[in-house]
């Protein structure tokens, strides 16, 4: 009965991911457990391989419109890569309370800073958004001009493919806030940006998830067919949103997402 409504689920999730670049794994994990009764490492796994068809369908929407930092993108999946496979190795061997509970804390504080538009970089980059305390980077090229905070960006991003391996979040509730904060990319550049990068993160965890046999694949195809679909309708609803009311709802999800992940660990 549960598994007809995988396609409904994962078209949900799809679109929440899409437009947040978040990835599902935050959804999808909580679904399989509660209602499919899936072990915490076979969810994480199965997870994180829908995930790498949510990333492809959305990225593939988001080149289109020309939103995505490819070079940066690369740069961060080399050490968002790693960190996914030892995230996904640590499942065989820790639990991952201790971490879950610390990640669910950090959530919150990027949550905080995410809604009140303040930005961690001190750059006085000239301003992209007006209306925001913001400082953004007006393209790629200028961000490539502070090779600090790329430096910076990169190894924040180890965490994001750890808790991804992990977790199987995909990545994106950390790698979203360190590109937007951090990188100061503008929000619509950095969920896109985000997808792209989740792609090499996501088939980096899985390839050890599989080993580990951890994959459900007779559930990962009906979700990974709704979340093709719901990436589409995610990133077309995403471009139609104002830089401020994106980056409040990829707050909002932040909270829902730290609270949800603190319940569970304490």
């Amino acid at each position: 009965m549960w598994e007809l409504l995988l396609p409904i689920f994962g078209f949900l999730i799809g679109t929440v991911a899409s437009m947040t670049g978040i990835g599902g794994g935050i959804f999808i994990v909580p679904l399989l457990t509660l209602f499919y009764d899936f072990s915490m490492t076979h969810a994480v796994g199965t997870s994180l391989t829908a995930i790498i068809f949510t990333s492809i369908a959305s990225t593939a929407n988001y080149s289109r419109q020309k939103r995505i930092y490819y070079k940066i993108g690369l740069i961060l999946a080399i050490t968002t890569s790693p960190g996914a496979l030892l995230g996904a190795y640590l499942t065989s061997i820790i639990s991952p309370r201790l971490l879950g509970l610390i990640f669910g804390l950090f959530l919150l504080f990027v949550a905080s800073r995410m809604m009140i538009n303040f930005s961690f970089s001190r750059s006085k980059q000239p301003i992209a958004e007006k209306g925001t305390l913001y400082s953004f980077v007006s393209s790629e090229k200028e961000l490539f001009g502070a090779r600090t905070r790329i430096l910076h960006g990169a190894a924040l991003s180890f965490f994001g493919g750890l808790a991804s391996g992990l977790l199987g979040i995909g990545g994106g509730v950390l790698v979203v806030p360190i590109m937007s904060l951090a990188l100061a990319m503008p929000i619509h550049v950095a969920v896109a940006t985000s997808m792209f990068t989740m792609v090499f993160t996501s088939i980096s965890g899985v390839a050890q998830h599989l080993s580990l046999g951890n994959i459900r694949f007779e559930y990962v195809l009906p979700l990974a067919l709704g979340t093709i679909l719901g990436a589409q309708v995610g990133a077309y609803t995403s471009k139609r949103l104002s830089s401020k009311n994106l980056r409040r709802i990829f707050g909002i999800v932040l909270i829902v997402v730290s609270v949800q992940m603190i319940l569970k660990y304490a």
